[in-house]
């Protein structure tokens, strides 16, 4: 998977847009994504800091954690505010 299926998948299973951010920077409590040289982050930002930051070699690899980590964090909390 790459940038643009992740973020057609997302689309797909309505996630929340202000809880992630594909082009990473330092949103307010929100998963991120981004390229930095050769490599690939995935972290979560907050208060302009990056947390539990996990580096890849590859975007297919970084794209799939990402999307686990969104569905895992994201979905499973939406849904249970909902119950």
């Amino acid at each position: 998977m790459n940038i643009l299926q992740l973020e057609e998948k997302l689309k797909e299973l309505s996630v929340r847009k202000d809880s992630y951010s594909l082009y990473g920077g330092f949103p307010n409590e929100a998963y991120c994504i981004s390229q930095f040289e050769n490599t690939w982050e995935v972290y979560y930002s907050e208060r302009g800091l990056k947390t539990n930051m996990k580096i890849f070699s590859d975007e297919a690899s970084a794209c799939e954690y990402f999307f686990h980590l969104l569905i895992k964090n994201v979905l499973k909390k939406e849904h249970l505010s909902l119950c």
